[in-house]
């Protein structure tokens, strides 16, 4: 089996495998499996048993308007997804059909691709969160301040901005349909880890994967939980890049700055594009318009809070101190 796997004529017809005409799409969008479709019933029938059961026992997981919010911005996102389908079909395969070293459609190079898959998303997610561009494109996912399983449809409208981290995947030569196989699977298994009712599970687990317990320490607002596991499948990329925080306290869920509505989807999802329109307007310095883009968050938050700060003591508003430069970087 080993010198089968290393005899030239198969390394050939496994590497270079044809390219895949523009007019096929259609023909494999068709037969690439909708996972997350067939999935729906399931999750939901889950999020349906964690309500009933936070109701029985008076545990208060579910807020009305939070659940609303979390089932609109899922509902939209699936809606924006299903249009958007075609179009990254075909970016995909013209990537694949770039790249010399095309892989042929095989089973097993599901693992490789899913495991440099989840290798981008820990990258794409960690930079979601340390530059404010990107931390648009997801903050509608940290806004809820109850931890259930809907949370996990709180996928921001834009995210799919973030298909530039994962083009890398698709340049090693992956077969589009491996491709989209791993991404949906990758997506699904991030839903069971937003739950209270899953504690600890083996160490060997914990050590490994992203589980419920090492997921809530992401969604904490305490300090010493802001802006760890970042990992989506796998918890050992926060171990190697020295992100990872074991969960010790309850996490206090939520954001630090106060959205104007829990259920209206339109607001979860702009919101914060809303406050970086004004911050630019604020300051007529191109340096500062651009601190404001694609700085980190945490800072420009603490700048922000001392500019009021400042403001309140002497009088001024916070729009004049961020005109005049007063607070340089």
């Amino acid at each position: 089996m080993f010198l089968f796997l290393f005899n030239p004529i198969f390394l050939h017809s496994f590497f270079g495998a044809p390219r895949i005409p523009f007019h096929y799409v259609d023909k494999i969008e068709s037969h690439t499996p909708t996972i997350i479709i067939w999935a729906a019933p399931v999750m939901f029938f889950f999020v349906l048993m964690e309500w009933y059961l936070s109701r029985k026992q008076n545990r208060h997981l579910y807020n009305k308007k939070d659940s609303i919010g979390s089932i609109a911005v899922g509902v939209g996102n699936v809606i924006i997804n299903f249009f958007l389908k075609i179009a990254f079909f075909y970016l995909i395969i013209l990537i694949y059909n770039r790249v010399p070293w095309r892989f042929s459609f095989a089973w097993f190079t599901f693992i490789p691709c899913y495991l440099i898959f989840d290798f981008c998303s820990y990258w794409a997610h960690r930079i979601s969160h340390q530059q404010r561009f990107w931390w648009a494109t997801h903050v509608v996912h940290h806004s809820s301040e109850n931890y259930n399983l809907t949370v996990s449809f709180r996928l921001s409208w834009v995210q799919n901005l973030k298909i530039i981290f994962f083009l890398p995947v698709a340049a090693i030569g992956f077969h589009p349909v491996i491709f989209f196989v791993v991404s949906q699977v990758a997506v699904l298994f991030q839903f069971w880890v937003h739950t209270e009712y899953i504690r600890k599970i083996h160490p060997v687990i914990e050590y490994i994967f992203a589980t419920p317990s090492n997921h809530r320490v992401h969604h904490g607002s305490q300090e010493k939980y802001i802006n760890k596991n970042y990992g989506a499948t796998f918890i050992f990329w926060d171990r190697i890049f020295g992100t990872y925080q074991k969960e010790e306290e309850k996490a206090m869920y939520g954001i630090t700055t106060e959205v104007g509505s829990k259920a209206n989807p339109l607001i979860l999802n702009f919101h914060e594009y809303c406050d970086i329109w004004k911050d630019i307007k604020s300051t007529k310095s191109f340096r500062r318009k651009l601190f404001f883009i694609f700085g980190n968050p945490i800072n420009i938050a603490k700048e922000k809070k001392l500019c009021n700060a400042k403001a309140d003591s002497s009088g001024l508003s916070s729009v004049k101190i961020f005109t005049t430069g007063e607070v340089h970087l």
